[in-house]
């Protein structure tokens, strides 16, 4: 497998002290989450201190596009546009920085009882085009991924990849929450292996969006790695609920093991 490695930043991370400590493991990115403090309108005046930071630790720079408060499947078309053009402007950000790759949650908040599903995931799809249009001008891949309890789990995902080009993030601990056991998210990654571009690696010991240091749940990930099949590259993002980088270093070690 031809693969980079690299861990996603966590709210309230210094910045600089992450992309240290990502170069000190011998990370080869890092996946900046565009809130909080990494929200766009906090970087934009800071991208030329960004773009040194990340020349000098020779570090490649991949995005999370903010989720919270973010609607891409609203049935009101106000909000739905709104969170359009706030995703775009957060793209517009994340070009600017460099980012090669742009994680989205393809979601909507709308109350359940009231709207039908497939209406929802079609404004989500919608909402999709429009933004891998604005990425793709930008020279940035927009990746799509699976959230649990959403109108798009694993279960529902071949509709998004079928209706659109968006490449995927399959987060594994999210798969986990969906039902998949190891052979499961396997399977699942061994038949869209051609449009996963991303890994989001969040172990866990249960169904439960735990983030644990890697290896220290359960998910069999050689399993993982082998359905993707020895011609796949992509990049893959530790995802650990954590601010010790002593815990990254370590997971960073085993999955090299792994590799």
């Amino acid at each position: 497998m031809d693969v980079r490695t690299g861990f996603v930043t966590q709210l309230e991370m210094d910045h600089e002290a992450a992309l240290a400590a990502a170069a000190d493991s011998g990370f080869d990115f890092v996946e900046l989450m565009l809130d909080g403090a990494g929200e766009r309108r906090r970087l934009d005046g800071r991208v030329d201190e960004y773009r040194r930071l990340l020349e000098r630790h020779d570090l490649d720079l991949l995005v999370h596009l903010p989720f919270g408060g973010i609607d891409l499947g609203s049935p009101f078309e106000h909000v739905r546009e709104g969170s359009v053009r706030e995703m775009a402007a957060a793209l517009d950000t994340a070009a600017t920085l460099g980012a090669e790759k742009a994680v989205v949650h393809p979601t909507t908040n709308a109350w359940g009882p009231a709207w039908d599903d497939d209406d929802l995931r079609a404004n989500v799809v919608d909402s999709l085009l429009e933004l891998d249009e604005h990425a793709y001008a930008q020279d940035v891949e927009l990746c799509a991924e699976n959230i649990p309890r959403s109108v798009f789990r694993t279960h529902e995902f071949s509709t998004l990849l079928d209706e659109t080009d968006v490449s995927m993030t399959l987060d594994t601990g999210h798969a986990r929450m969906d039902g998949r056991d190891s052979p499961g998210i396997a399977a699942f990654a061994d038949r869209f292996a051609h449009r996963i571009s991303h890994l989001h690696l969040n172990d866990t010991r249960q169904a439960k969006d735990e983030h644990l240091p890697f290896g220290a749940g359960d998910i069999d990930f050689t399993a993982i790695f082998d359905a993707l099949g020895e011609g796949w590259s992509g990049t893959l993002s530790l995802e650990v609920f954590t601010h010790d980088y002593g815990y990254l270093d370590v997971s960073k070690r085993r999955l090299d093991e792994l590799l």
